[in-house]
């Protein structure tokens, strides 16, 4: 699961481009001669998709290997291009936070910003390394995961002790016939005692 770019943009209405505020990407799977080329194709997917997703509004594109996940909420817009493995559900919860955050650091200023800024570049930097993990956006997901593992221990825990079990029924078994050997043992001691009498 990869988180390739994250970035924050100003939704401008569906006749123009957004403004972008902030973006982060992770190129380095690609060949060195081709990571400003993808840069490049990153910003303009970002700018079309955003340009598209009216305020208010949530989608998710397929674009070549890549899921794109946007959210335009009031006209701030968040996007994120992962890939096919990276659950939607913490995408959107990890582009939620990205805004949260950013309207926190921002205040209202981005709002009369009428260029693209890099106010927001550092944000998408943390953001972009902080989510590579689905888990560390989205609760639910981590706990889940945690169930799993649970489950998985509890299977080898239930083999671990049938496989016990058995061995205590067979130890079970021999205690028994120790028991009526022994029993056997004491009846027929007794009765060789019994001709001999101490005094």
């Amino acid at each position: 699961m990869r988180v390739t770019c994250v970035a924050i943009l100003k939704y401008n209405g569906a006749d123009a481009d957004p403004y972008v505020l902030g973006i982060a990407s992770d190129v380095s799977n690609f060949g060195y001669f081709q990571r400003q080329t993808v840069r490049e194709m990153l910003s303009f997917v970002s700018r079309t998709i955003i340009r598209r997703t009216a305020p208010g509004q949530r989608q998710s594109v397929q674009h070549e290997e890549y899921y794109v996940h946007a959210s335009n909420k009031n006209g701030l817009s968040a996007i994120t291009f992962v890939d096919r493995e990276y659950p939607a559900r913490s995408a959107f919860y990890f582009l939620n936070k990205v805004l949260e955050d950013f309207e926190g650091l921002a205040k209202d200023s981005w709002k009369t910003l009428r260029a693209d800024s890099e106010i927001g570049n550092a944000l998408c930097e943390t953001s972009l390394k902080e989510y590579q993990d689905p888990a560390a956006a989205d609760k639910l997901l981590k706990v889940q995961r945690e169930l799993d593992e649970t489950k998985v221990v509890l299977h080898k825990t239930i083999d671990s002790l049938l496989a016990r079990g058995e061995k205590l029924d067979s130890l079970v078994e021999k205690s028994t016939d120790l028991s009526m050997a022994s029993q056997v043992f004491y009846k027929q001691a007794r009765k060789q005692n019994q001709c001999c009498v101490i005094m």
